[in-house]
């Protein structure tokens, strides 16, 4: 095994720990260093950020198994929030993929900085301004099934769970913070599942190119060891989301998404 492979230990831990965490987070983390490793061994430029994408969202499965398990424990997942939103996340995590395998790395690779400005934003401003009415409150609008299509296009679009969609959605439909955030774990799962198989579906033309193991787009061993890692920590940060309001934390991540943003964009427009 490549020694460089040994880099996806600690970022997948990261990624797991913030997932389980905030709900949000993980994916963009998982992106930003695949983005450094992947050039290094042997994926062409013009394919980076479809591996990239690809990798992270395989990894994610294992993310949210893990984490949405924790979360199910401590009975803050609204299982009819998820079976509502669920068609919608599929069929928009399968989209998003057969969309971002038309896509140019360099609009991907914006596509997803920009998306890191947007959810450093919602991260530094806080939860919607309107409280719950009741910790009861368990959402089941109508808007729910074409919120879903929405989430999963723009999850696979640039390779996360979709948290830093749907908590800021739950909370504002009445649900309480950790309640979203365990929900949005849950729904994790099937946007990663659906949008892992559209890039594995996607890739048959340009297979050639890319190094051994991969599957489609997807990179297995990176995926594997990135995933197994963030199943150690996906626990950990959903145990603490129950117990800190983490409101200085929360703000400390938005600095480092801003970071990741800024060297997604440096990395594509330097020479070489």
């Amino acid at each position: 095994m490549d020694p460089l492979f040994l880099i996806a230990i600690p970022v997948g831990a990261l990624a797991g720990f913030l997932a389980g965490l905030f709900g949000i987070g993980g994916g963009l983390i998982l992106v930003s260093a695949l983005v450094f490793l992947l050039p290094a061994i042997g994926v062409p430029g013009v394919h980076v950020m479809h591996v990239a994408l690809a990798t992270s969202l395989s990894a994610i499965v294992l993310t949210a198994l893990s984490s949405s398990n924790a979360h199910r424990k401590r009975g803050s997942v609204m299982w009819p929030t998820v079976w509502r939103l669920l068609p919608g996340l599929v069929a928009g995590g399968v989209l998003g993929a057969q969309c971002a395998g038309m896509l140019a790395d360099s609009v991907l690779r914006i596509g997803v900085a920009c998306f890191c400005f947007l959810a450093s934003w919602e991260l530094w401003r806080g939860p919607p301004a309107r409280p719950a009415e009741s910790p009861s409150i368990v959402p089941t609008s109508a808007i729910l099934w074409p919120a879903g299509l929405v989430i999963g296009v723009v999850s696979a679009l640039v390779g996360i769970g979709g948290g830093s969609l749907t908590v800021p959605l739950l909370i504002r439909l009445g649900a309480t913070p950790v309640r979203a955030v365990g929900t949005s774990a849950a729904c994790g799962l099937p946007i990663a599942l659906a949008a892992a198989m559209g890039y594995v579906l996607n890739a048959t033309p340009p297979q050639s190119l890319l190094p051994p193991g991969h599957v489609g787009y997807v990179h297995l061993p990176l995926a594997l060891l990135l995933g197994a890692s963030s199943v150690l920590f996906a626990p950990m940060g959903a145990r603490l989301a129950h117990r800190l309001p983490g409101d200085h934390l929360k703000k400390a991540f938005a600095v480092l998404l801003v970071m990741v943003a800024a060297q997604l964009i440096w990395r594509g427009i330097k020479p070489g």
